[in-house]
C-alpha cells in the first residue's frame, strides 16, 4: 500500500510518501514541501497548489492519502487561505486518483509517534528514531512523513 502524507498550508505544504510492504516498517519513498510566494494573490496560490499537487500524485500514484485537519484559534487569519489550500488538496485527490483522503487530527497523529504536543523538531527527532534515519530536515514535510506513518498503521478519526 503506497500512502501519500499531507501536511496542508498555503505558504507551505509538507508532503511524504511512504510504502507499505507489509514489513514491520513502510518504507519512505520520497518527501518535500509544496512552496507558494507570499506576494501572489491566494488564486494563483492555489493554481500553483494544485499544479505541484498533480504533479507528486502523477509521479507517486498513492493509493491512499492522509491530510492533517488543521486547527485553528479564532485570532489565527491565516485559516482562510489554509482552508482553501485544503480544498484543493481534497478536489484533487478525488479528481486525479479517485481516493477520499482521511483527515486526521494533529494531537492523534502526534501521540501515534509518542508525544501529542511535540514541536517539529521532536517530531523530526522522533521520526528519525523510528525509521533508523541519520538525519532529517525540520520542516513541514517530517510532519508529512508521520502523518503518512500513523496513517499506514490505521489510525482513523473519522472526520467528514
Amino acid at each position: 500500500m503506497r500512502w501519500l502524507g499531507i501536511d496542508p498550508g498555503l505558504a507551505i505544504i509538507g508532503w511524504a510518501v511512504l510504502e507499505d510492504k507489509g514489513d514491520t516498517l513502510p518504507e519512505i519513498l520520497d518527501f518535500g514541501t509544496i512552496e507558494t510566494e507570499k506576494h501572489l494573490a491566494t488564486p494563483h496560490r492555489l493554481l500553483e497548489i494544485e499544479q505541484d499537487y498533480v504533479e507528486i500524485l502523477t509521479e507517486f500514484e498513492p493509493e491512499a492519502i492522509a491530510i492533517e485537519m488543521p486547527f485553528f484559534s479564532r485570532q489565527i487569519k491565516a485559516a482562510g487561505g489554509v482552508l482553501q489550500g485544503l480544498g484543493i488538496l481534497n478536489l484533487v485527490s478525488v479528481r486525479e486518483r479517485q481516493i477520499i483522503p482521511i483527515f486526521l487530527h494533529q494531537s492523534s497523529w502526534k501521540c501515534h509517534i509518542g508525544n501529542a504536543k511535540a514541536d517539529k523538531k521532536e517530531v523530526a527527532t522522533m521520526v528519525q528514531s523510528i525509521f533508523n534515519l541519520e538525519s532529517m530536515p525540520i520542516d513541514d514535510s517530517v510532519d508529512a512523513i508521520a502523518i503518512a506513518y500513523a496513517a499506514s498503521c490505521g489510525l482513523r478519526n473519522d472526520i467528514r
